[in-house]
């Protein structure tokens, strides 16, 4: 059964396709094997318009809608018409523009705060309150170069639907019997990462998983040398994902592979493409190939 939060998601979810401010999700999809894991590689039409709109900011191009401007902050305020209400006292529930899952959504600050600026407990009390609530996988995409489209803070939330990123196929390739704390790296990543295990999902303490997550995200920066710059306090480019009683950190060189966007959401085993064509593309290389290519090479890892 649905819990009171759902369903509040569910009818502004229904409400925004109705009025078209939402398009419903269209998508076909593959699964690629490789190195022994899986990977979901799905067509999401929506990705295309998100495209389009980017463009047209960067351009000054008029789009159906009108022109957009390239300052433009979808999240301060966020559209009435996609904004399922306050979580907390930092943070709206909004449903993501450009989903590319049903119920996918957008935890965003209340007030300005750079997105490449170090996570805060507020942000994990966010995710932690979704991921009691609900279940399903919480991410961050740290800056344009790990897949982030908005300077303004927030998270993301995904539920856990199949087909959909998470981190339970890799789970099962990491050591067990870790203590909550412990950091774990996964043989068959060729890229710089770390695993941290962290108690957070469905029935969780919302307060006790925000602190042991910011604790877990903070020993995953240190061991993989995330440290915010002297001048700026920004973070480098980089993505996390939590869930299934995992965290997952790694580092980002740049966002696109042969011309596909890949975020945190690629390294939970389901990469979205723009076009179908894409999907062919990645098949020919291989998500791992090219999953490390947006990475840090697997050589420069230093603690975890």
């Amino acid at each position: 059964m649905d819990s009171t939060f759902m369903r509040a998601v569910r009818e502004r979810t229904d409400a925004a396709i109705a009025s078209g401010d939402l398009q419903p999700i269209v998508a076909e999809q593959v699964v690629i094997h490789d190195g022994g894991l899986p990977f979901t590689v799905r067509w999401v039409a929506a990705l295309a318009a998100k495209d389009a709109a980017k463009a047209g900011a960067a351009s000054g191009v008029t789009l159906p809608g009108g022109p957009r401007d390239p300052n433009f902050n979808p999240f301060l305020p966020p559209d009435p018409v996609l904004t399922v209400g306050p979580l907390g006292a930092h943070h709206n529930v909004v449903l993501n523009k450009f989903p590319v899952c049903l119920h996918h959504l957008v935890l965003a600050r209340r007030e300005f705060a750079e997105q490449l600026s170090p996570l805060e407990p507020i942000d994990f009390l966010a995710l932690a309150t979704v991921l009691s609530d609900a279940g399903g996988l919480g991410f961050y995409n740290g800056g344009a170069a790990a897949g982030a489209s908005q300077r303004h803070k927030h998270v993301q939330w995904i539920p856990a639907v199949a087909g959909n990123a998470s981190l339970r196929h890799l789970g099962a390739g990491l050591p067990a019997g870790l203590a909550p704390g412990d950091l774990a790296r996964h043989p068959g990543l060729p890229l710089r990462h770390c695993f941290v295990r962290v108690e957070a999902g469905r029935g969780c303490d919302p307060a006790a998983a925000a602190q042991a997550m910011h604790e877990a995200f903070g020993r995953a920066c240190d061991a993989l040398g995330l440290e915010p710059g002297d001048e700026d306090g920004l973070l480098p480019p980089c993505n996390m994902l939590v869930g299934d009683d995992w965290m997952l950190v790694l580092p980002r060189s740049r966002e696109h592979f042969e011309g596909v966007s890949l975020n945190a959401l690629s390294y939970g085993g389901t990469v979205y493409v723009r076009e179908p064509a894409q999907i062919e593309a990645i098949r020919a290389v291989g998500p791992l190939r090219a999953l490390a290519a947006v990475g840090i090479p697997d050589s420069e890892t230093a603690g975890a």
